[in-house]
């Protein structure tokens, strides 16, 4: 499988951004699909995944309420919508393909990265 992060930006506080996330290679509906983000100085954190069928979803406390993530499985693609973004959400956002979880270890695929800024 193979993973293409898209979307990210500089983006002001209260701000929104939608990233994508296009997968290749295997069936994809097959698979859970999660978000992560690392910070400067800081370790990669889960963000949100959703379930392969797409109806199971679960959030990071901090941005439950704010993020949103679905996909299309008839296009192979995932997507997190970031709404009332905060300084605090700047990171490097990645997408991984794998078991529906909050590890990390438990996604096998992982796309490049794409950077997220929010100023203040």
């Amino acid at each position: 499988v193979q993973l293409q992060a898209s979307g990210g930006g500089l983006v002001q506080a209260g701000g929104s951004l939608r990233l994508s996330c296009a997968a290749s290679g295997r069936t994809f509906s097959h698979y859970a699909m999660g978000w992560f983000r690392q910070a400067p100085g800081k370790e990669r954190e889960f963000v949100a995944a959703i379930s392969g069928s797409g109806g199971t979803t679960y959030y990071a406390d901090s941005v439950k309420g704010r993020f949103t993530i679905s996909r299309d499985n008839s296009k192979n693609t995932a997507y997190l919508q970031m709404n009332s973004m905060k300084p605090e959400d700047t990171a490097v956002y990645y997408c991984a393909v794998g078991l529906y979880s909050t590890k990390e270890d438990k996604y096998d695929y992982w796309g490049q990265g794409t950077q997220v800024t929010v100023s203040s």
